[in-house]
Order: C-alpha cells, then structure tokens, then sequence
C-alpha cells in the first residue's frame, strides 16, 4: 500500500448510466476493477443498468440503482455526471466527493457546486476548460487526469507492414455516409480489408482488446483511438464531428491533451479527398513510436495511482472541514440543494417538449421520403434540428436521434 493511503477505501462511483459499453462507463469499469485488485472496495450506482454493469457483476463488483441498498456510507464519491453525483452528495452528506469531467458539450456533465464536492478533474484539457469557465469552482481544486489505458489487457502487435492492408472503423456512431466515404477513400487508396465496429454498425466489440490488433490501421477518438494506439495501429482521429487526422509523433501530445476528442476534429470534414490526405501520411515507424509512447504515458496503472493520492487529500481535507462550525455547513448545503433544482428545472420541464419534436420530425421524414423534392427540404431541416435533440440526451432522444441520423443519410 502507497504511503498516505489508507488501506480498503470504499469508493462508491456514479455514472449516468451502466448500459452500453461507452466512455464513461468503461472508464468506470476499469477503474473499479482496479481498485479491487488492490484491495479496495469500490460499488457502482447509476439508475440505468444494462451490459456494464453485468460486466462489473462479473467481475465481483457491487451494482446499485438504489442508494438505499448501500448500509454503510462510502468513505468518498468518485462521482460522474451530475444528477448521479448530487444524488450520491445528498445521500451520505458526510461524505466527501470528487466530480469528474468527462465532457465538453454534454448537459450531464455540468459540474455541480455542492459543500462536500472538494475536487474536480478534467479527463481532458478542454473539459478544463469547462471547469474554469463554471463560477464558483477555485481553481486550486481543479486537476487534469489524462485518459488511459489498462496496458495488460491492450498487448501491443506485431510491426506495422509499411502500406497498411486493413482498416477499422470503430465508433458507436459509424453509419451512414461517414463510412461509406471512409471506405471509398481507403479503396482507392489500395485497401479492400475495411470493417466497421460500434453500436451504430450493430457489431459492438465486447473485447475489443482481442480484436483491434489484428487491424493496421484504425479509424477512432476519444478512448477508442487511445486503445488502438496502445494496440500498436496507426489511428486517424475521425467520427461524424469532422476529421482530426493522422495521429503522429508531431501532434501526439497535443491530440492526447485533449484526448483525441471533438475538438481535434474542427479543422476538416469526413470527405474522400480529406481522408486520402491522411492515409498518404502513413508511416510505420512513426505509428510504432506513437504507440510506445502512449503504451509508457497513458497507463492505467499511473492513472489509479494518481486517483489514490487524490482520495487520500480528499479524506484529510474533508476531516479538516468537519472541525468548522456544522450548523453552518448544513444551511451551506441545503442552500447549494437549492440551487441545483433552481438549474434542474428549465431542462427538465423542456425535455418532455424536446422529445415530442423528436417524435414529429421521425413522423415527418417518414412522410416525406416518396416526395424527393419534399424530402431533400425535410432532411435539410432535420440536419438543424438534430444536434439540440442529442444534446438532450435522454436515452429515449438519444435514440431518436440515430433514428433521424439514417433517414437523412438516406438523402
């Protein structure tokens, strides 16, 4: 055990859900997984169960939809996305939490102002950015923790061949046109092995540690393209929010700080020419450094060391808090109770609103679709309607959405 830190902490994570095998979720599950191997206790709590948390179950860790199956308070909350975080905080009040900021865009991940939340990290340097730019955070209390990647299940392959020979496209968004072009851009560029993982493919990877090594190169973001870099493949950063590129020794360290996410993928389009750019700049020996050093940066093992220190300086700081004056404290929080519902409610009073255009512009496109000129007019205006039904982010809306994304990619 790490000086400092105390043995068997109980650490109770929140995520907005334990569904699908996504970001956040799997980030939870391997840190949870973690940390039981070294002899702590964590217990996962979201409303929405599904395939994660059969996978935590599994693995022997404790999944929970209701708090109130959990006798004994946590010693922290290692609290992901908002609503689950503040449940969490206002549940076992007397325990201490750090939020984790997964997100630039997404409504979940606002950051909560709460007493007993004393930390927050970024998982990236742009969710940084959202953390400074929430009033009321100190900026002594923010940290950046930098995605990783659990090294002893993504064993790095064999070399690359100098022209690569297949490809992977590998996100739960990739459908549609997005792969098509993808495709005809690697066809022609001479590669005919091209295959498509990722809920929107309807061929979701369950281990995709025993898959994505047999590719040479990739097609990713965010933790996707991390793992397939640690897996020893060439990477281009792409999904439907544009192009980032080819990830090389050159703009390695600036992709990975902002962990290979949406904004790497402002400066270009998903187009056959913009793809072809990319895949002329492969380089064999360039993708192997990318991998090597990724494979010695980005290791969970240096990650969960750091999430140790961090809840053993939550444990002591909160311990310093608890000597003020409690009756204080508690108005504190009921106060900042308050303002959380104050910001809860025009989301969730439109939300039911959202969902209803969501229902009605599926209705339309249906409509539409024997009418090609009505069509054409209806899909345009679906395109501007789409992203503030994502932004949403109900699992119903969520969807609807990838509904919507097909009938306009049927244009």
């Amino acid at each position: 055990m790490a000086e400092g830190i105390p043995a068997g902490i109980k650490v109770l994570i929140t995520n907005n859900t334990l569904a699908s095998r996504a970001g956040s979720e799997l980030y939870a599950l391997d840190l949870a997984i973690e940390l039981m191997k070294r002899g702590h206790r964590p217990v996962m709590y979201s409303t929405v169960l599904g395939d994660v948390a059969e996978d935590l179950r599994r693995a022997t860790i404790p999944v929970i939809d209701d708090l109130n199956k959990l006798n004994t308070p946590p010693d922290v909350i290692h609290g992901q996305h908002h609503l689950d975080t503040m449940t969490a905080a206002l549940h076992f009040p007397s325990t201490p939490v750090v939020y984790t900021c997964h997100g630039w865009l997404p409504w979940e991940e606002l950051p909560p102002l709460f007493p007993s939340v004393l930390r927050y990290v970024a998982v990236d340097d742009l969710c940084r950015e959202r953390l400074l730019t929430t009033g009321g955070i100190p900026v002594k209390n923010i940290e950046v923790l930098y995605n990783f990647v659990d090294m002893e299940r993504f064993q790095l392959r064999s070399p690359l061949p100098a022209i690569p020979e297949s490809v992977l496209i590998f996100s739960n968004y990739a459908s549609g046109p997005m792969v098509e072009t993808i495709r005809s851009a690697c066809r022609k560029f001479g590669i005919t092995r091209i295959d498509v993982a990722g809920f929107g493919a309807g061929n979701m990877l369950i281990s995709p540690q025993d898959v994505i090594g047999r590719y040479d190169l990739v097609f990713a973001k965010a933790k996707c393209a991390l793992e397939a870099m640690a897996s020893g493949c060439a990477v281009i950063v792409a999904d439907f929010a544009g192009l980032g590129g080819l990830v090389t020794t050159e703009n390695l360290e600036r992709m990975r700080r902002l962990n290979f996410g949406v904004r790497t993928m402002q400066t270009a389009i998903v187009t056959e020419d913009t793809v072809l750019r990319e895949l002329y700049q492969y380089n064999a020996d360039d993708a192997r450094e990318v991998s090597l050093s990724i494979r010695q940066k980005s290791s969970m093992t240096q990650v969960v060391d750091r999430w140790l220190q961090i809840y053993a300086q939550l444990l002591t700081d909160w311990q310093l808090l608890k000597e003020r004056d409690t009756s204080a404290y508690s108005q504190d929080q009921l106060r900042n109770a308050s303002a959380y519902l104050r910001i809860l409610a025009p989301v969730l009073k439109t939300r039911s609103d959202t969902e209803s255009r969501a229902v009605e512009a599926e209705a339309r496109a249906v409509k539409a679709e024997s009418n090609s000129t009505l069509w054409t007019q209806t899909a345009k205006q679906l395109e501007m309607e789409l992203e503030q039904i994502y932004i949403s982010r109900s699992w119903r809306l969520v969807t609807l959405y990838r509904r919507l994304r097909a009938w306009t990619w049927r244009r």
